[in-house]
């Protein structure tokens, strides 16, 4: 169904950190929307957000507040998408949710739409987004596969405290501002608000998102390694991630290691392939000191590569440095971009 005057967008999570993205988005992106509405828990229902110079007031969201939605983006944790996105899909909307309350569903597409843009053709009403950390992974890793194969990913990765709310973010301003002081600090968000424990994460780097599963992984970890085998429809691709929190607002880094299944690849023609990707922006000129940077990733809704080197001791192995803003194409954008693809694949 063509849509010509614009679409009812429906942004549930509207207050938190992803979701003032989704709306900025939205706005930056110049989505054709013709209605927008907010919607968020009871405890935030009632304020005031101006958008476009238009003031939109938050309202809680209930199953009928999806009545004539187009595209329903979610924001707003797996246990809110769980309750609410069928509701959603039943009056019409199609779901895009960026919790994790559906991306292993093997009913549901996981879509980076710079990768398997074609998976959202299969959808039921609901279409997820990946984890942030994976989605600027695969996002540098198609390409590789694409042209020479891939066999094997090792991922480190060094994750702003964004990720895991205004909270944390709020947490490491105060806790620095207060140790650079001399002050004590009692941390209570980081790194799992609903832990036992609660460590410093200022000045420090913290190798736990997420709470730890009984293989010793944490469940971020896991995601990482079925999310990537899932969107690369590769279940057979070896994957192992060890994720770090690290005192940075916004914007995660990722040191990258990988083997092709081609041989006698160098990094001269990953770097070549890296340079046309979609969505991916070059930045590898390590004699003038050129890398990405979490700090310059900020705002932008592309994937920064960089450090590009062949493994000194494995024929096929590879190294790179992945930087993306998480909560851009992380999460807001990303959401947005799989909004754009439904429209110019005529699939709304």
């Amino acid at each position: 169904m063509a849509n010509t005057s614009g679409y009812h967008v429906a942004v549930v999570g509207a207050t938190g950190a992803v979701g003032q993205q989704m709306i900025k988005t939205l706005v930056n992106r110049k989505f054709p929307y013709n209605k927008l509405t907010l919607l968020s828990s009871s405890r935030s229902a009632g304020k005031k957000i101006t958008v476009n110079g238009e003031e939109i007031t938050v309202q809680e969201a209930v199953p009928e507040s999806f009545e004539g939605v187009d595209i329903a983006l979610f924001s707003a944790g797996g246990s809110v998408s769980k309750k609410f996105a069928p509701e959603a899909v039943k009056r019409g909307a199609i779901v895009i949710d960026n919790t994790s309350a559906f991306r292993m569903d093997p009913e549901v597409p996981l879509v980076v739409p710079e990768v398997n843009e074609e998976d959202i053709q299969k959808h039921n009403g609901i279409i997820a987004n990946p984890n942030c950390s994976t989605i600027q992974m695969v996002v540098a890793l198609e390409p590789v596969r694409k042209n020479f194969g891939l066999k094997r990913v090792l991922v480190s990765t060094y994750q702003a405290v964004s990720g895991s709310g205004a909270a944390a973010i709020q947490e490491l301003n105060d806790e620095t501002k207060a140790l650079l002081e001399g002050q004590t600090y009692e941390p209570h968000v980081l790194p799992v608000k609903g832990d036992k424990k609660h460590y410093q994460i200022a000045f420090n780097a913290i190798p736990q998102i997420d709470v730890f599963t009984d293989n010793g992984f944490t469940f971020e970890e896991m995601k990482m390694i079925n999310e990537t085998k899932k969107i690369m429809h590769m279940p057979e691709l070896k994957v192992s991630a060890t994720c770090v929190r690290i005192p940075v607002a916004t914007g995660h880094s990722e040191s990258v290691y990988f083997e092709t299944e081609k041989d006698g690849i160098n990094a001269g023609q990953i770097r070549e392939v890296l340079a046309s990707a979609p969505g991916v922006v070059l930045e590898d000129r390590p004699e003038e000191q050129i890398y990405p940077m979490a700090v310059n990733a900020v705002g932008k809704y592309d994937t920064f590569v960089g450090r590009i080197r062949k493994d000194p001791d494995e024929d096929n192995g590879f190294h790179m440095w992945v930087v993306s803003d998480n909560l851009l194409k992380g999460a807001a954008s990303n959401s947005i971009q799989i909004a754009e693809s439904l429209i110019r694949m005529g699939l709304i």
